[in-house]
């Protein structure tokens, strides 16, 4: 598929958030004919290209251990006409996964840069809360230490505009507890947990009663604080 005479595709391809049959039928194919596939975690790559049968692919490890390392001979395999897939652990690659860096140096060069959208755990939330979400301030991943999670929080207790956060699975109970000390225990919020999977849980309520209802459960989730200014203390 190489072609010396032209630079290749970086084809961002989304995957399964969680229930296998959501890959689309464009990203099988796109996998199927690009000459190598970089993903986060080979184990994860490996098990990912198993299930839609195809064999024989390289796989490039690239993830925020190795990004800086890595990114300088991924584009010199583009720029030599090898076509790649970028694919995260799961949902739509870059957004909030490794691969930033790399997609940050393509406007320096002429590699093309493809999207094959398809599964994504934001919009799955997104498309089922029942708040007014015309408008968003998405935060994402807190910084890990305590005193900066809190910081940030409180920066958004003014804000006219829901809240969108995510996390690790296992600071679920942290990261509610901390909401609801920043914006008082009544504040209304949205939990999607475990979306697409056997398990998945849609919880709507305050941030007291949510709790409640998680008591320390770990599961993949995105959180949506309704705005702020309705919150009740």
């Amino acid at each position: 598929m190489a072609n010396p005479k032209q630079f290749g595709n970086l084809f961002i391809v989304a995957t399964p958030i969680g229930n296998p049959q959501d890959i689309t039928l464009r990203a099988i194919e796109t996998l199927k004919n690009v000459d190598a596939v970089i993903c986060e975690e080979r184990k994860d790559g490996s098990r990912l290209l198993k299930q839609l049968g195809i064999t024989g692919k390289p796989l490039i490890e690239l993830n925020e251990h190795n990004e800086s390392e890595m990114i300088n001979q991924v584009l010199i395999e583009l720029m030599n006409g090898k076509h790649m897939a970028l694919v995260s652990d799961c949902g739509t690659p870059v957004f909030s996964d490794p691969g930033k860096q790399l997609l940050k140096l393509m406007p320096e060069t002429r590699v093309k840069v493809v999207p094959v959208p398809g599964a994504s755990s934001l919009m799955a939330a997104l498309s089922v809360c029942p708040f007014d979400m015309e408008s968003f301030t998405f935060l994402g991943f807190l910084p890990p230490k305590t005193e900066q999670r809190a910081a940030v929080l409180q920066k958004h207790t003014i804000s006219d505009r829901p809240l969108i956060l995510m996390d690790t699975p296992y600071r679920l109970s942290k990261l509610l507890d901390e909401v609801g000390k920043a914006f008082g225990r009544q504040q209304q919020v949205f939990l999607a947990l475990d979306l697409t999977l056997p398990g998945e849980s849609l919880l709507l309520g305050s941030v007291q009663d949510v709790s409640a209802q998680v008591q320390g459960r770990k599961a993949e989730f995105i959180l949506i604080l309704d705005r702020p200014q309705r919150r009740r203390f």
